[in-house]
């Protein structure tokens, strides 16, 4: 039986094409939308998790109130070296290293551009950099604890003519106005801010933009990730008692990966929230569209449905047949929406990877999606179409085998 009102449904659909396709616009514009918009976001999700798997569970981050990693962050109080001399003291720490980020000047020939620099420590703070950051060096060679105004450079400088042409090996660079010689460039990683970026010996940055105490990010490695709560909570007792400040009002954080991850998360929910509840505005055109093709369909099928009615059908067979129509032209404008938002989807990642240069933008496919936006379309359809359904099956049969 139910089978049958979706063949009598899909009929009447085929039979009024134009009206049908017109009707099914705001629909698949809103799903097109919602449905890239989701694809996105879910994808950089899963890129961003797949960043923090590099780092490691075992990390700790500390940086000043105010935020994590840029520079010019608006914390009044800044790490220094002595937190750092502290935080290595703390019992559960393997190793532990600090981390300053500039935003300057960066010249080549006659060619000027602002650029991250990053520094990069000596010893075995060094090797913790390199468990965490992927600095594997494609030409030339990495940072020495002897180099002084040496650079290696992100392989953006060399692919993208960041300053005027594509940087080499032993090209000079003057950063702060002072000049320093190109000993490496990094592999590709995907990610704009470091294949972007520029790493320089930690003691030439702090002589070259004054900085001779400041650190913008403390990374801390656990001896044994099982006890990365208890860790976490002896880092903080300790720095807080050395920065000589209160409980609950300490000036600086300790995060885990999970807790970066998770406000990562939060804010692009909210950013993702956002968008979709604009997207949604073209599902209300879409639906206010199916209702009034269903309210004139009413009005044209009126006979029809006397006829119905005078050889048995009863309300709820054509308060049925109306909301299954409704619905399908829901779940028809659904599918085409899902085509077209896989589609942008896919076209923001391709652009993103070959022209923009980032691994971090992937459109994300599941069949929950899939099957959701259909569902989800099918019953914005059913809603919008049930007022008019219940019009159908209100008319009496003698007064509508009457209508003309």
């Amino acid at each position: 039986m139910l089978k049958d009102y979706f063949k009598f449904a899909l009929s009447t659909i085929s039979h009024r094409k134009l009206r049908s396709w017109l009707t099914m616009i705001g629909i698949f514009i809103g799903i097109a939308a919602v449905v890239g918009l989701i694809s996105l976001g879910q994808g950089f999700k899963q890129a961003i998790n797949k960043e923090f798997e590099k780092i490691g569970v075992d990390k700790l981050f500390i940086t000043a109130k105010g935020g994590f990693g840029p520079p010019g962050t608006n914390a009044v109080v800044k790490l220094t070296k002595d937190d750092l001399k502290a935080i290595k003291k703390v019992s559960g720490i393997e190793n532990a290293a600090g981390f300053i980020l500039a935003n300057s000047k960066v010249e080549f020939e006659d060619e000027v551009g602002f650029f991250p620099i990053q520094s990069i420590p000596k010893g075995e703070e060094r090797r913790l950099l390199a468990e965490t950051q992927s600095l594997e060096i494609q030409e030339g060679r990495n940072l020495r604890d002897s180099d002084g105004f040496s650079a290696i450079i992100g392989i953006g400088f060399v692919e993208k003519e960041l300053l005027g042409r594509n940087l080499r090996l032993r090209n000079k660079i003057k950063i702060n106005d002072k000049d320093f010689t190109i000993v490496g460039v990094l592999e590709k990683t995907g990610d704009p801010g470091r294949d972007n970026s520029i790493f320089i010996p930690e003691d030439t940055l702090r002589e070259v933009f004054n900085e001779p105490d400041k650190i913008d990010t403390i990374m801390v490695k656990a001896a044994n990730v099982e006890n990365m709560q208890i860790i976490a909570e002896k880092v903080t007792n300790d720095l807080r008692r050395f920065r000589n400040v209160k409980k609950d009002e300490e000036d600086f954080d300790v995060q885990t990966p999970e807790q970066l991850l998770g406000s990562f998360g939060d804010i692009l929910n909210i950013v993702q929230s956002v968008l979709i509840g604009i997207a949604a505005i073209s599902l209300l055109v879409g639906g206010i569209g199916i209702a009034n093709t269903m309210y004139t369909a009413v009005i044209e099928r009126t006979k029809e449905i006397g006829i119905m009615k005078s050889v048995g059908a009863q309300n709820k067979d054509i308060l049925l047949i109306f909301i299954i129509e409704s619905g399908l032209l829901g779940a028809l404008g659904g599918l085409i929406g899902v085509v077209i938002g896989f589609g942008l989807s896919k076209s923001v990642e391709f652009i993103a990877k070959n022209v923009i240069g980032t691994n971090l933008i992937e459109a994300y496919f599941s069949y929950t999606l899939f099957f959701g936006a259909l569902l989800f379309s099918f019953f914005i359809g059913a809603l919008f179409g049930l007022m008019p359904a219940r019009q159908a099956a209100s008319l009496q049969p003698v007064e509508a085998l009457r209508f003309k």
